[in-house]
């Protein structure tokens, strides 16, 4: 599960999901790729079932990337506590995802193998995605 070594603080604030991806919003490494249409939390849990999805379908052939990275704290209270008495302990780690971010990429495989690869992977995240190609890639 993804999730960093070593952070500055064990909690972190809700903070605001404004507006659209001004960066990471490009294909960088493969040829392939899935980009967010909306805006959300994906857990770490989420991430590798994708992962592990794409990677399965892809028979280990090619190559993925995953552009993003579940580095903010997700705190949660126990169930039937009270209010107040302070914040919660962590749960685990989340990415915040602004439309127009690329997620996953993928390279080294047949542009068929590829979009159903991708398709479920994306079935794994909680958001709707969009499959993208490289301009400069040439189909069969």
């Amino acid at each position: 599960m993804l999730q960093p070594k070593r952070t500055k603080y064990r909690r972190a604030q809700k903070g605001k999901m404004k507006g659209i991806a001004q960066r990471g919003n490009q294909l960088a490494f493969g040829s392939f790729g899935i980009k967010a249409l909306e805006q959300c939390w994906i857990t770490g849990r989420q991430l590798e079932a994708a992962r592990q999805a794409v990677t399965r379908y892809m028979k280990r052939e090619g190559q993925i990337w995953i552009r993003v990275f579940p580095d903010k704290p997700i705190t949660k209270k126990p169930a039937e506590v009270r209010m107040g008495k302070g914040k919660g302990s962590p749960e685990g780690f989340v990415v915040p995802v602004t439309p127009g971010r690329i997620i996953i990429e993928a390279e080294g495989v047949p542009f068929e193998v590829a979009r159903e690869a991708l398709r479920l992977g994306a079935q794994k995240l909680p958001i709707t995605t969009k499959f993208i190609v490289r301009t400069d890639y040439v189909h069969e």
